[in-house]
């Protein structure tokens, strides 16, 4: 299993070093619904680009709203992080080279100003973190071919995350309604 793993770290770094996306890793390099085993190889992914200087400066949730979930057929959301590589300056021509088939989502960028406590969070522990909001696009892209992805798949491929651009005026949580 650690060599399928590992396969898979490798299939993913050569879609995106070549530009060219590899085939669906489920099925083939991971078990079907190996959540497990997809993190693992997005934790391979991180030591390496952390070992070429990356620095981790957030995280992102993907796959949380009902129709995106459909449209893939992923019933659950998936994580990624988020290092400072990913980012692109407001105002700043987006470096499509570096993408394979990117998407556009409007994102709300949750900026923390402490560690969260500890992971069975309470609303409130939520609440108390965040610093501000900020007004965000998220650059989605899969090094899968066709965006065929499945949980798995995503997963590895660090929740299929591209690049990010966020906005330049903070707001306070308290001055916005999350419900809307």
């Amino acid at each position: 299993m650690e060599a399928d793993i590992e396969a898979a770290n490798r299939e993913l770094a050569d879609a995106r070093s070549t530009g060219k996306p590899c085939a669906p890793l489920r099925g083939r390099l991971l078990p079907e619904g190996d959540v497990e085993a997809a993190y693992r190889v997005q934790q391979l992914q991180a030591r390496a680009w952390q070992g070429r200087g990356e620095r981790r400066i957030g995280a992102k949730i993907g796959l949380t709203s009902r129709a995106v979930q459909e449209t893939f057929g992923v019933f659950q959301p998936d994580f990624g992080m988020l290092t400072d590589a990913m980012a692109v300056g407001d105002g700043v021509e987006v470096p499509i080279d570096r993408l394979l088939q990117p998407r556009v989502e409007a994102e709300i960028a949750f900026v923390l100003d402490k560690d969260l406590p500890n992971p069975q969070l309470t609303t409130v522990d939520l609440i108390r973190a965040v610093d501000h909001v900020l007004p965000a696009i998220e650059i989605v892209d899969s090094r899968i071919a066709a965006w065929d992805i499945s949980i798995v798949d995503t997963v590895a491929d660090n929740a299929s995350s591209g690049l990010f651009v966020l906005g330049t005026t903070p707001r306070r949580l308290a001055d916005v309604d999350l419900r809307l």
